[in-house]
């Protein structure tokens, strides 16, 4: 637990290093992901970073594209990367562009157009199905992109399909570009959406490890599992925390310094 909690410390160093170094970026969304990237990757997933198409490895899909500061940095931090290459992030013909290409080991498709990595995730189950493979789907959403109809149209199809082999997680921080959720467009109540929808629901706090720990460790049998992490966006930087302004903002000089003792 505790080293988990180190290694979400040192994710949430690197992307304000990297939105810093990039002077762009969108550090607010990375940071609320922080946690559940850190227990995916160094707690749950099976994978080989020396062998990133390793055919029985579970994959995970990026659905919240803007998310991929956070993303990148778990990748380098578990070795598909070495970590100087995230001071690179957002150059050309480097391998860190602003949202997730397949170009970049460790990534399973390119995304960031929102909505879309549900409907992805279900084709690589079904796969999994059909080839009576082992391998677990994750997929990770933003709330605000569950405004996108495609996230539906897709939750209908997994809960049609029983695809038990796999897990969406939703960012559930309450913010999107342009400001609160509710406010936008209601999500609420959620939970009973998903569940109208075939879906087994946990909600958790997406910042205690061990509570998402126990929620990606639930089984289920004949029906798709989301979890909805309720975080912060911007967690761990008090001046970022519950702030729309850093869904595509990096900090400049003072900012990045003030952050960084925060986070130390």
């Amino acid at each position: 637990m505790e080293k988990l909690e180190q290694t979400a410390r040192q994710i949430r160093r690197h992307v304000i290093q990297m939105t810093y170094d990039a002077g762009s970026g969108h550090p607010g969304g990375s940071l609320s992901e922080t946690d559940i990237l850190t227990a995916l990757y160094f707690y749950k997933m099976r994978y080989d970073p020396k062998n990133p198409e390793w055919p029985d490895r579970d994959r995970f899909v990026l659905s919240k594209g803007h998310g991929a500061p956070a993303f990148y940095a778990v990748l380098a931090e578990a070795g598909f990367f070495g970590l100087d290459e995230l001071k690179n992030l957002r150059k050309i013909n480097h391998l860190l562009q602003g949202h997730p290409s397949n170009e970049t080991p460790g990534v399973e498709i390119s995304s960031g157009s929102l909505g879309q990595g549900l409907s992805v995730a279900n084709g690589i189950a079904l796969a999994g199905k059909l080839d009576k493979k082992t391998y677990h789907v994750y997929v990770l959403l933003g709330d605000g992109e569950l405004d996108e109809g495609q996230v539906w149209e897709a939750a209908m199809t997994a809960g049609h399909y029983k695809l038990d082999n796999i897990t969406a997680i939703i960012d559930r921080n309450g913010i999107q570009q342009t400001g609160k959720t509710e406010k936008t467009k209601s999500l609420e109540p959620l939970a009973e959406k998903w569940k109208a929808f075939g879906w087994e629901v946990s909600e958790i706090d997406g910042h205690d490890i061990k509570e998402i720990m126990d929620a990606l460790d639930e089984k289920t049998t004949g029906k798709p599992h989301v979890i909805i992490a309720n975080t912060v966006k911007g967690k761990g930087v008090s001046f970022m925390e519950n702030d729309h302004e850093w869904h595509g903002r990096a900090p400049n000089k003072e900012e990045y310094e003030k952050a960084m003792r925060e986070l130390a």
